[in-house]
């Protein structure tokens, strides 16, 4: 039986304290005004949580991978925009460049990450580059000490307030996939446009924009690594960042099941709780069981991220279920809330609403379906 140590628990008492504190009390307001949580994030970086996945040596607080999951998963319980925005930071916008980028580079870009004076985003999606990732129309031409950039970027998460981007762009336009490259972008060079802030179904905190670039220039000591291996680094990137978003489709579900237990016990209907109804207590049931083999497969990626050792399947697998879990425990939840689960003024429809989005970015189910399918089948 897998149980969490004494430390774990300690670490998780502590970030329920915070999420209850700074970020619960602005979830309704973050959601409503699709406004970005600033505040909360601010409050993350004081704790060191901004660098969670970085060492010290670079300004970071790295933890253990169990740690980070309950990080994400704690404060997505309390609001899912708050946590994506952690999620995406930590796991795409600072971490491949530490583990991909140059020790100048972790220098010079990783302490403001890390300190949380700057957002970290990360620029792969394309109009023609969902699923298909490999399909990038971006180019980056090198003339002389610089790259100039001409291109679209789509679904940006933290795009509207993030200070810098990993970009994900073709330096050979003839050689596919091979031919991507990843540069760290400043978001104030010129040419960055910002053209639309996305008006979100869920999560409409996240502040998740669309960009265009034309002739942005970005110096050639930005890129990381060596040309062409920008779709290499994006998908390694992926392993790690769909162990957070498995950790925010736990905390949404939790938040739905924690819900869904209390209203069951105190709604009253044909004179005794709801509680006491089969139909209740089975769908209780089967979140419950739903929950716990989703919590339990997001733990094993995230411990196996410590191990050095590839875990795209394991990462794959707490992708393809956690989300679909919080889909289906938070739409239990507004079934067993009845009209109360519909109304705006509640939070359990917004549950429902961010649930939704976690099947689909950083993968969709199918794409994750065919990680695991792939492994298993070549």
């Amino acid at each position: 039986m897998f149980v969490l140590d004494e430390e774990h628990e300690e670490f998780r008492s502590q970030v329920r304290e915070f999420a209850e504190k700074f970020v619960k009390p602005r979830a309704e307001r973050v959601d409503h005004e699709a406004e970005f949580p600033m505040e909360a994030v601010g409050e993350a970086a004081k704790k060191g949580w901004m660098g969670a996945n970085i060492p010290e040596e670079y300004g970071g607080h790295k933890m253990d991978g169990i740690s980070y999951a309950i990080l994400i998963e704690e404060v997505s319980r309390a609001c899912a925009s708050t946590g994506v925005v952690l999620a995406v930071h930590n796991s795409l916008g600072n971490f491949p460049i530490y583990k991909y980028g140059n020790d100048e580079q972790k220098k010079k870009f990783l302490p403001a990450l890390c300190d949380g004076s700057r957002i970290g985003g990360f620029m792969l999606t394309e109009p023609n580059a969902g699923s298909d990732a490999g399909n990038q129309i971006t180019t980056a031409v090198l003339e002389g000490d610089e790259y100039v950039v001409n291109g679209e970027k789509r679904y940006i998460v933290a795009g509207s307030n993030a200070s810098q981007f990993l970009l994900m762009a073709k330096t050979d336009p003839d050689a596919g996939s091979k031919g991507i490259s990843a540069l760290i972008m400043d978001r104030d060079a010129p040419g960055v446009e910002m053209t639309c802030k996305c008006d979100m179904m869920g999560v409409r905190g996240s502040g998740v924009a669309e960009f265009k670039l034309t002739d942005v220039r970005i110096p050639k000591e930005n890129l990381v690594g060596n040309e062409g291996d920008g779709f290499k680094i994006a998908l390694g990137s992926l392993d790690h960042g769909r162990v957070g978003i498995a950790a925010q489709s736990v905390g949404i579900a939790q938040a739905a099941l924690d819900a869904s237990v209390e209203h069951a016990k105190n709604r009253v209907q044909f004179g005794k709780p709801i509680a006491a109804f089969q139909a209740i207590q089975w769908m209780i049931a089967d979140s419950a069981t739903e929950l716990d083999a989703a919590r339990l497969l997001t733990y094993r990626a995230a411990s196996m991220k410590d191990t050095g050792k590839r875990f795209s399947a394991e990462a794959a697998m707490a992708k393809l279920m956690a989300p679909e879990a919080a889909v289906n425990i938070t739409g239990r939840a507004v079934q067993i809330h009845g009209g109360d689960g519909y109304m705006r003024d509640r939070h359990i429809e917004r549950l429902y609403r961010d649930a939704r989005i976690t099947t689909i970015y950083e993968g969709t189910s199918e794409v994750q379906r065919m990680v695991i399918s792939g492994g298993l089948l070549r």
